[in-house]
């Protein structure tokens, strides 16, 4: 990767840079599955969080749980949920614009104080192309998406796994796995909104050998 490709990563619609991380432990929840694909939602998020040394807890001493994952088939089922609203400020127009624009999935951040990740929201509406997903590439992309803040088009021509054809399996790509690691450097910040960060990013991907 070049330092222009890693810097387009984190770069948000208005062209400014922006990147932040968990300051804290993952302690996932998971709404809407039977237990098969809670099981395969937990696993991704463990996969991901081994990858770049960071942790996972059962609780939230603050929230509970920091990361919602919603399953549903139409986006009004949000608004039948218990305190969600108080969680999400402005779920009912939110709602209304994900419909109009026939969204099948959103995520939203809260952060902390430093700018670090404090919890993440996932919401799947299972529409028919959804669906037709295997579990183990939706749940493993959503949890890539949701260790870091990307871009706005970090991932908008291709994605971030890859299928391994012998097997089929679904997998990282390694040049985004190596970025991730990066991220979580122990010497690296936990939140950034300079370009300059994504150059210290770069310079680790050289480091340890990834993307070059």
């Amino acid at each position: 990767m070049t330092p222009e490709q890693v810097e387009k990563l984190f770069t948000k619609a208005d062209g400014s840079y922006g990147f932040a991380r968990w300051g804290r432990p993952i302690a996932p929840v998971v709404f809407g599955v039977e237990d098969e694909t809670l099981s395969a939602v937990k696993g991704a998020f463990e996969a991901i969080a081994t990858l770049v040394g960071h942790q996972m807890a059962e609780t939230d001493p603050e929230l509970g749980s920091n990361v919602m994952v919603f399953f549903f088939r139409e986006w009004d089922e949000l608004l039948a949920v218990p305190d969600l609203g108080r969680l999400i400020p402005g779920l009912e127009e939110l709602v209304g614009r994900l419909k109009g624009a026939n969204a099948s999935r959103y995520r939203a951040f809260r952060f902390d104080n430093d700018g670090a990740i404090q919890a993440a929201f996932v919401f799947l509406r299972m529409d028919e192309a959804m669906l037709n997903l295997p579990a183990e590439a939706l749940v493993l992309g959503e949890a890539v998406q949701v260790m870091v803040t990307w871009g706005a088009e970090a991932f908008s021509e291709a994605s971030p796994l890859a299928v391994i054809p012998e097997s089929g399996a679904t997998v990282l790509k390694p040049e985004i796995a190596a970025v991730l690691a990066a991220s979580y450097d122990r010497m690296m910040p936990v939140a950034a909104d300079d370009a300059s960060h994504a150059l210290r990013l770069f310079a680790r991907l050289r480091l340890d050998g990834s993307g070059v």
